[in-house]
């Protein structure tokens, strides 16, 4: 996949891959995940409880970095940011 506005990929990263198990067109593009202040996210997440915080982690979550997902992820931040 060629990058572009709705994919990049940095393999010079020193984290590239940092997520295994995930295609070629691995997606650097939402290296911080723009979701991750969403309590109901469509990615896959847990909660760990650190000094009486509750934290999500996202460490199993590869739902930003699959190209396929970037138009979802845009109608999620559209709709979120109009509530």
């Amino acid at each position: 996949m060629e990058n572009s506005y709705k994919y990049f990929k940095n393999t010079d990263c020193k984290y590239f891959p940092c997520h295994k198990g995930l295609s070629d067109d691995f997606n650097c593009l939402f290296c911080y995940c723009p979701m991750y202040s969403m309590p109901n996210c469509p990615g896959s997440k847990t909660y760990i409880e650190k000094n009486g915080k509750k934290i999500k982690v996202c460490t199993d979550c590869t739902f930003p970095h699959r190209p396929e997902n970037y138009d979802k992820i845009i109608q999620i931040l559209i709709r979120n940011n109009n509530n």
